[in-house]
């Protein structure tokens, strides 16, 4: 109810500060019972971090590399702290290689004991897809944790066919057998990709030339014919069942890749005529990533294994079925089809493939094939955390307003009385009026009649009330419509010391969520509720979804960064380093990274645990200002010469001193050398 008249009301100052010391005393009661099983409820930590993350006694993140059930763990709050003081700064991308290995061995045992379950009479062989995170030092891991497997590697390119060719290892026996790593060729493919891949077979390679188009075809049986050397081909399938999310067009008739089933047939025409059927030893299909329903995986399983067994009866060599990627990752950990969790668990998913390929070829008559499939999200997501510190803060301010004066404008005096009157029968009613007062303020202003200083009274006033009211609207089991967003509206901006845009482009692309959580102080009760801004110039450059179990939350509860005094204490409040996680950003994220603002590559550390501890296996140095100057084609020391020759014409111009000009020189050159990312002092 708006009021177009009102009365002086003297101040009562004894009402706001009972009710503030209320408050107090409630915030210090629930500090007090806050517990690290609040904050594992509370940031869903058991949901997506099992079985590699968890909270310690202390309020610190643990990472158990190796599963919690088995090996050894450490704090990754103590671990960070160590590293920087290795002179390694944030933001920090820490890699954890033995989770690859956790990873890689877990879907190997999912699926063998599927087939055991079933009675399978065939083999289960992985590959991982370099697209998913092509650095040298990851891949190098993976193949080096997958050889007790003959896990294998996918290349959907030339360049990662380069990667592919020199990291697996070649079979050095007189000629191929069933149990080398399979190289997948997807892709693209032109002369020189394809000649390479033929030839890679005299190494001792493996490599499965998979035919997406059929000019493909022609092409590899025209460079064999000329190498003498017999191709292994695979043919992918285009799928009737579609995925589901945001990759659904992956498969069905429009998708990007693969042949339709006429196109299979042709493939299979001209083999036959050219006494080549006997190549034809893959069937391929991809329905996407993140396949967050079992159904879709159940139903593209089972259209790919009726393909592979009418190929198979007709007389194709068919010894490999590729189910593809889209083993998904529980990003929010509700265990749902939601696009950020998945349905099922890898034993689901292991389960699934194998009963329904049995089932089809023992219909069929037909042996089972060789099970591959193309886990890069479900392998490589949990391995890598990124860290990073808060700059600072820009919150809403808390302060109980004065008084109005007898004085002022009457939309003060109204808002004055509309604070005072908040209570949690009429606080709808109030949040109403004080929109429309602040927006009578507005308008007053506009037109002259309200002071600077005035407007700035009408709006602390509105904050205020927000602030009344939300306290309010947080003990309630159900919010009206209408106040929904007041979290978000009064949330506030944690400015984060990365670069969205570099380090996780998928969140401001697509809007994938990843888990955030401090990884300390998980003891504490957080009493902020906050977005995150990040350093570029971009309004885009903000993470304001997060995960909730019930839903995708608009604001992150978060620590003050500030010490809170006693009140025996009246010292100036200190702020201390503050420190978040960014957990399962191991696929996709670092190589589909960009350079907004000029923000380059994070610090990256490999950690591998010991006997004793961890070693730190690999430190990858973050870009400096200089590295990524030369990537827009700059070169350092000749922007230093011009800054050089400015400062000479401004010494002689008296304009600038030699000490200044020595100062301005010395950080302009330091600069240069320096890490792109800001150094909190």
């Amino acid at each position: 109810m708006v009021k177009s008249k009102l009365e002086y009301i003297p101040q009562q100052p004894q009402k706001v500060v009972a009710s503030d010391n209320n408050l107090l005393n409630q915030q210090k009661q629930d500090q007090h019972n806050w517990t690290i099983e609040d904050s594992e409820n509370l940031y869903g930590i058991k949901g997506w971090g099992e079985p590699y993350f968890s909270i310690n006694a202390a309020g610190h993140v643990m990472v158990s590399p190796q599963g919690s059930s088995r090996g050894s763990s450490l704090d990754l709050y103590e671990l960070v702290k160590s590293l920087k003081q290795r002179n390694l700064g944030l933001p920090l991308l820490i890699r954890f290689s033995d989770i690859l290995g956790d990873r890689m061995e877990r879907l190997y045992a999912c699926m063998n004991r599927a087939i055991a379950r079933y009675n399978y009479q065939g083999t289960y062989q992985g590959v991982f897809p370099i697209k998913c995170n092509q650095h040298r030092h990851l891949v190098e891991a993976l193949v080096k944790y997958g050889q007790p497997y003959q896990f294998g590697l996918e290349a959907g390119s030339k360049p990662e066919l380069m990667i592919a060719l020199a990291t697996l290892e070649p079979n050095l026996n007189s000629h191929i057998t069933t149990k080398e790593p399979l190289l997948i060729c997807n892709g693209y493919k032109d002369r020189e990709y394809i000649e390479t891949a033929l030839l890679a077979i005299r190494l001792g390679q493996k490599p499965i030339i998979v035919i997406e188009q059929l000019e493909e075809l022609d092409l590899t049986l025209e460079i064999s014919r000329q190498l003498d050397i017999k191709p292994l081909l695979g043919v992918r399938a285009k799928l009737a069942s579609r995925g589901s999310g945001r990759w659904g067009s992956s498969t069905g008739d429009r998708a990007k890749f693969g042949l339709t089933i006429p196109q299979i047939l042709s493939v299979f025409a001209e083999l036959q005529q050219t006494d080549m059927l006997d190549c034809l030893q893959l069937l391929h299909f991809h329905i996407g990533s993140q396949i967050s329903s079992i159904t879709v995986i159940k139903e593209a399983i089972r259209e790919a294994s009726q393909i592979y067994v009418q190929l198979v009866k007709m007389g194709a060599n068919l010894t490999y079925l590729d189910v593809g990627g889209g083993l998904a990752v529980d990003y929010d950990g509700s265990k749902t089809n939601f696009h950020a969790s998945k349905n099922y668990n890898m034993q689901n998913y292991a389960n699934d493939i194998v009963a329904q390929v049995k089932d089809a070829c023992e219909q069929g008559k037909v042996r089972v094939p060789t099970l591959v499939s193309e886990s890069g999200r479900a392998i490589a997501a949990h391995q890598s955390v990124l860290v990073f510190d808060v700059l600072g803060t820009n919150d809403i301010s808390a302060e109980v307003p004065p008084a109005a004066a007898e004085d002022e404008p009457l939309v003060i005096r109204n808002f004055w009385e509309t604070y005072q009157s908040i209570d949690s029968h009429n606080y709808q009613e109030t949040y109403h009026d004080a929109i429309q007062f602040k927006q009578e303020a507005h308008s007053l202003f506009n037109l002259g009649y309200l002071s600077l200083a005035q407007r700035a009274r009408a709006e602390g006033l509105y904050w205020a009330c927000c602030q009344q009211i939300m306290q309010i609207i947080n003990q309630l089991d159900y919010v009206p419509d209408e106040l929904e967003d007041l979290n978000k509206i009064m949330a506030s901006i944690y400015y984060a010391n990365l670069s969205i845009f570099q380090s996780v482009p998928d969140s401001w692309a697509i809007e994938q969520l990843f888990p955030i959580m401090p990884i300390h102080r998980l003891q504490e009760k957080p009493t902020a509720k906050a977005i995150l801004a990040d350093l570029t110039c971009d309004s885009d450059g903000i993470i304001e979804q997060f995960i909730n179990l019930k839903d995708v939350k608009d604001v992150l509860e978060l620590h003050s960064l500030q010490n809170i005094p006693s009140e025996e204490n009246s010292q100036p409040l200190k702020v201390h380093p503050y420190y978040l996680g960014m957990f399962l950003v191991g696929a996709y994220q670092e190589i589909m990274g960009n350079l907004h603002n000029l923000f380059g590559d994070t610090n990256v550390v490999h950690i591998q645990m010991s006997p004793t501890g961890y070693q730190i296996e690999y430190v990858v140095r973050g870009d400096t200002v200089n590295e990524v100057l030369s990537y827009v084609e700059y070169d350092g020391e000749n922007l230093l010469e011009k800054i050089r020759l400015q400062t000479e014409i401004a010494l002689e111009q008296n304009r600038i001193t030699l000490e200044e000009a020595q100062r301005l020189l010395q950080n302009y050159e330091r600069s240069l050398r320096s890490y792109t990312y800001l150094v909190k002092s």
